[in-house]
This record gives C-alpha cells, sequence and structure tokens, in this order.
C-alpha cells in the first residue's frame, strides 16, 4: 500500500503503551507462576483470588456482529412514508424478479415462491421516539426484534453509517482535493476499512486498540479481546491477542473430551509438556512454545470456568443423553426458504459469547473489560437476493433474540453491547434479481443501556435515478446507482461505545484520529447510558 493510499496515519497511544507494559508484567509474573505441572491448579487459585475482587456490576463488553459480503439494510431498514415509499417500489420492482418488499400490512401469500416478497408479507412497523417526521418499518423476518425496538427499548437503529474521512457532502464527495476512503465498494478493504480504520493491509483493528487501554484492568489479559468467528482485524491490538473460540469454547490440544490422546491421559499431558517448552534458542522456536503454554493454559481455565452450554439460560438441558447443541431448540430457527428446522451458527457463536461473559461476570475468568467478535457471510447477493436475504434477517433476527434472553436470564443485559457492522450498503437500483456494491448502510445496536426505539443520526431521502445518468437527483444523500453517502462515521460509532467502556475523550481520539474533522457535540451518538 503506497503512503498516499492511507487514510490517516494511526498514531501510538501513550496510554497503550502504559496498559502495555503492566500488560505484559502482568502476564510475566502469570508464566512464571503457571508453568509447569501444576499449571491447572495454579489458574484456579488465581481465578479465585480475582473472583474476590471483582463484582458483576464493574462488568461491561462490546460485541461486534459483522455481516460479511455487504448488507442491503434498504431492505432491512425501511422508510414508508409516502414520499420514500414510492421511491423504493419504483426502483427495486425491476424485472424480471422484483427486490422491492411489500407495504406494511400486507398479507403473506403461502402459495407464492419461497423468499419472494409475496411470500414474505408486508414489512413491519415500528414506532421510533424521534420519527423525524416520516414512518418506518423492519423487514418481515425480523419480527422478534420489533418489541426490542418499539416496547422493550433495548435496540436501536444507527441509520447510514459507513467509513469518512470527515463530512462530506455530495457536492464534495466528487472533488478530487475532498480526502475520503480509500478502495471504496471493494469487499477487502471495506472489511478492513470498518474494522480497522483503514484499507486491506492495516493490522490494528479498532477493538484491539481499545483492548490495549482496558486490557491493564484485567487480571487476565488473555481474554480481553475474544473472537467467535476466527481471526478478525478488529481485535488485533499493539499488546493484546485476540483469543479465539470455536462455538463449543475452548479447543484442547489434540485430547478428546475426556482429556485423552487415543485413549490416554498420560499421552496428552506428555504431548502438552513437549509442545509447551523449548528446547533451543532459537526465537521462532522459543515463540511457538509459549504461544503453545499460552494457549493450554487459557484452555484449562475455561474448562474449569465455563457455564455448560446445556443448562439455562445458555441451552435447553436435553430430557436424556448428552448435550447437543443441534437439537437444542433454542438455537434452531425456521427456513423461510426450505421450511426446515436447522441449527443457527449465529446464534451458536453467541452462545459461547454468553458463557464467556457469564464467567467474566462473575469474576472467574478475571476481567472486567471485553471486547467480542461473531459474524455471519454470505451477504454478497447480487444475484438471487429475494431467496438469500431472507434467510439471513431470519437468522439475523433469531440470534439477536437469543442473545438478548440469555443475558436477560443473566441479568447482563445493561453490561453488553451489541452492534451490527458490514462491508458496506448495497445499490438502491436492482440488476435483476439482486443488487451491488455500495457504501452507507443501516445498523443495529443492542443492549440494556442502549437508549433503544430510536433513530440516531438522519435517516437519508430516498429519491428516483435520473433517466440519462443513472445518479439519484432529488436526494442530497444518494449517489450513482442509489448507494448511500454516510451521514455518520465508522469512527462516531466507535468512540461512543469507547467511553462507554472507560475510555477517555483523548484516548478515544487517539484511537479514531478523524473525530476531530467532526464537531465535539457529534463524537458521541448518544444511543448509549453513562
Amino acid at each position: 500500500m503506497k503512503p498516499s493510499d492511507k487514510i490517516h496515519p494511526v498514531p501510538v497511544l501513550d496510554a497503550t503503551l502504559r496498559g502495555g507494559r503492566r500488560v505484559f508484567l502482568r502476564q510475566a509474573g502469570a508464566m512464571g507462576l503457571l508453568a509447569g505441572a501444576g499449571a491447572p491448579l495454579a489458574l484456579n487459585l488465581l481465578a479465585a483470588s480475582e473472583a474476590a475482587a471483582q463484582t458483576a456490576g464493574d462488568y461491561r463488553a462490546i460485541v461486534c456482529l459483522f455481516l460479511f459480503g455487504g448488507n442491503d439494510s434498504f431492505n432491512m431498514v425501511l422508510a414508508t412514508d409516502t414520499s420514500s415509499w414510492n421511491a423504493y417500489s419504483t426502483t427495486r420492482n425491476q424485472a424480471p424478479d422484483s427486490i422491492a418488499l411489500l407495504a406494511p400490512g400486507t398479507a403473506p401469500v403461502a402459495t407464492a415462491a419461497a423468499g419472494s416478497p409475496a411470500r414474505l408479507g408486508g414489512v413491519l412497523p415500528i414506532a421510533p421516539i424521534d420519527a423525524q417526521g416520516r414512518s418506518f418499518a423492519l423487514h418481515p423476518l425480523l419480527s422478534a426484534l420489533v418489541p426490542l425496538f418499539d416496547t422493550e427499548r433495548r435496540l436501536a437503529i444507527l441509520p447510514n453509517i459507513g467509513p469518512l474521512v470527515r463530512p462530506t457532502t455530495k457536492a464534495q464527495f466528487v472533488l478530487p482535493s475532498h480526502p475520503r476512503p480509500a478502495s471504496l465498494f471493494s469487499h477487502n478493504d471495506q472489511q478492513n476499512t470498518w474494522q480497522a480504520l483503514g484499507p486491506e493491509g492495516s493490522t490494528l483493528g479498532w477493538g484491539g486498540r481499545i483492548g490495549d487501554v482496558l486490557a491493564s484492568g484485567n487480571t487476565r489479559a488473555a481474554f480481553t479481546t475474544i473472537s467467535a468467528s476466527g481471526n478478525a482485524v478488529f481485535l488485533a491490538g499493539n499488546s493484546v491477542r485476540q483469543y479465539q473460540l470455536g462455538t463449543n469454547g475452548a479447543t484442547r490440544l489434540a485430547a478428546d473430551t475426556a482429556g485423552r490422546t487415543f485413549g490416554s491421559a498420560e499421552v496428552t499431558t506428555a504431548l502438552e509438556r513437549i509442545v509447551s517448552r523449548s528446547r533451543g534458542t532459537h526465537v521462532f522456536e522459543a515463540d511457538l512454545a509459549a504461544v503453545s503454554q499460552r494457549a493450554i493454559e487459557a484452555e484449562a481455565l475455561l474448562r474449569s470456568t465455563l457455564p455448560a452450554a446445556g443448562i439455562a439460560p445458555f441451552g435447553t438441558p436435553p430430557a436424556s443423553g448428552s448435550y447437543n447443541p443441534s437439537n437444542d431448540p433454542l438455537l434452531r430457527y425456521t427456513s423461510p426458504i426450505t421450511g426446515t428446522v436447522g441449527v443457527n451458527n449465529l446464534a451458536q457463536q453467541l452462545q459461547v459469547v454468553a458463557r464467556m461473559i457469564d464467567a467474566g461476570r462473575r469474576g472467574l475468568t478475571g476481567v472486567r473489560r471485553q471486547v467480542f467478535f461473531v459474524s455471519m457471510g454470505g451477504f454478497d447477493t447480487h444475484d438471487l437476493q429475494n431467496r438469500n436475504h431472507s434467510d439471513l434477517m431470519a437468522r439475523l433476527g433469531h440470534a439477536l433474540n437469543y442473545f438478548d434472553g440469555v443475558l436477560g436470564g443473566l441479568g447482563a443485559r445493561g453490561s453488553v453491547t451489541t452492534f451490527t457492522a458490514s462491508d458496506f450498503g448495497r445499490t438502491f437500483t436492482s440488476n435483476g434479481d439482486g443488487t451491488d456494491h455500495g457504501w452507507g448502510s443501516h445498523h443495529f445496536v443492542m443492549g440494556g443501556a442502549v437508549r433503544g426505539g430510536n433513530l440516531y443520526g438522519r435517516f437519508p431521502v430516498l429519491a428516483t435515478k435520473n433517466a440519462t445518468n443513472n445518479n439519484f437527483d432529488g436526494s442530497a444523500d444518494q449517489l450513482g446507482n442509489g448507494s448511500l453517502l454516510p451521514g455518520t462515521s465508522v469512527d462516531q460509532l466507535g468512540a461512543t461505545l469507547a467511553r462507554w467502556m472507560g475510555l477517555s475523550d483523548s484516548q478515544a481520539a487517539e484511537i479514531f484520529p478523524n473525530l476531530a474533522n467532526w464537531d465535539a457535540a457529534s463524537r458521541n451518538l448518544g444511543f448509549l447510558t453513562a
């Protein structure tokens, strides 16, 4: 990547460095204590001492739910006032396969094609506290989220948000001199820009950099940033290292559920001893041994502290036999395409996150602040959008409702804030049976600390395209093909979450340097209580 391609430099936090030294010293001390055959016992003693010094009320976590591929938020959150609805219906009702959802109150047609607007029925009205003089609705398969927004008010909407260098008007967008994010409309680059504030090649995620600042307050810094969805640049920090979980929890090296390798517990013990010890002085060998040692110690701690998946509120205890998440009704959803009931992988990811949150709140893992990452794929809906997007919405609505219920059962809703993110939004126009790459997008934020039932940011004006150049002259918010020019930046979202997690204004400003381009009053979006 050329220097001229960079959106902005990412300065190193002084506070992060100070926190990093404390993290390093704490980890080094823990490594000395935990090395050797007595590691599991020592880990349990360490966890017990941490539990005595921590209360659940002092715990907070944010969860990034990333929708890989670029979610068509035009069909997730809809403006239904007359002008907006006319523009929406006119633009999206195109041959050969209309992707325009139907008006509120339209009855579903059971004999219509699976996933089609007719089969889904009308969009679901919601009532924002400040509707901005308009009316709104959600996708027909997000019915579980309507009460979370309207009555329980733990869900809010962030309209038209995306990566920005500074506030940008439609007139400024076409000026070569006006700064804008690099490599717009590219999957890899925009996934990276959402997560790491720069295109592909940027290596420090803003979730990880928040973790850098907070890790020194965690006795077990190894559990500060956690992914249930593989490696995520969002969680990459200067000093913190993301810990990766499977949907069943931590993976034990080579061992089965009984701790045996090739049927022998002694083999497991010997293998763990071998891989965690360096036999030479080569730096790579020593580092690999250290990584293995950390993994073994972390798994040992989680094995003894994570609550079981098959107990309430995480799951449904089996009537007999061992717990199988694939058979748990809490984790299963009904496909709108096939009509069959199957396990929802996103709900499984959120299940293990909830188990980690419970252990953290109870002081068992030595954490007061955590940053999590989960994800769904399949949102690159260039074709067959009606079928594909309806299934994605069904899984998203089910998983968020499941997670909210589990957190409620734990009494932890006020300690956890979940937000959605995606590569980009999609085009307002149809390509025949799908949509193409856009920019701004609508997103959800959910939690007990969320000032729900409202929109945070101005909802964009929707228009119809010019017959000659495919531009949307009637809207200051829509570019070619109707893509949205974001009105809210990722930096504003991240800074709002960072402040809720306990960072100071100056710490947030160093993680999000573009924030200085917005006036002070708009740097906190206001969707979270103090």
